[in-house]
């Protein structure tokens, strides 16, 4: 088999964040104290990459400008890699949302891909704005790149990587700080293979 050019992603989920387990989409809370530890350390021998492309969340952006800042690498912001935006379920707990709006929480447990939350961004949106903005930077990026992201587009990325049905995405866990590679390779007709090469190394819980 030939050997084509290949460019590796890193994808980087925020640490732990300010506030505890809620709906945070477009919620802006920055990271705790632990939540930035956890991000170091799972960078912390990791080569330096051409280029880091961050969430415009605070929870990911602000390190992302330090650790470019410290490495010296190019650092920019993507809407794309925004987290799902929850709608009327920004910043509530799910234990709240049981208590005030059970029905529609459940339809969403049991058929994300069908139930979005009130007011929310339909999955198909999502999914169809992550990968475009996916397929545009793996098109347009030569060396190493380090995303800087939440678990919704983590996921749907990782999925794509691996030929997994979007019903299947929960089954991908990615935990805070949570470091994951794949290997993008393009042959002599523009055709583009990937890999999964590394899942969920360098967490700190």
């Amino acid at each position: 088999m030939p050997e084509y050019p290949e460019l590796l992603v890193d994808l980087l989920r925020h640490g732990e964040t300010e506030g505890g387990n809620r709906f945070r989409g477009r919620t802006d809370d920055a990271l705790t104290e632990h939540g930035w530890r956890q991000m170091s350390s799972a960078v912390e021998e990791r080569p330096a990459w051409a280029e880091i492309i961050s969430s415009p969340a605070r929870r990911c952006t602000l390190f992302a400008k330090h650790l470019a800042k410290t490495h010296n690498i190019p650092c920019r912001q993507a809407e794309w890699l925004w987290e799902m935006d929850f709608g009327n379920w920004e910043g509530m707990t799910a234990t709240k949302l049981a208590e005030t709006d059970a029905d529609r929480l459940n339809a969403f447990w049991q058929d994300p891909l069908n139930q979005a939350p009130p007011g929310g961004e339909p999955f198909q949106q999502f999914q169809q704005r992550v990968l475009t903005g996916w397929h545009e930077t793996i098109q347009h990026t030569t060396k190493s790149v380090l995303l800087v992201s939440h678990g919704g587009p983590i996921r749907i990325i990782l999925a794509k990587a691996l030929g997994m049905p979007p019903q299947n995405l929960m089954r991908l866990e990615v935990p805070h700080a949570s470091l994951s590679r794949v290997r993008i390779s393009t042959d002599s007709t523009g055709n583009i293979y990937s890999s999964l090469v590394g899942l969920n190394t360098g967490t700190d819980d």
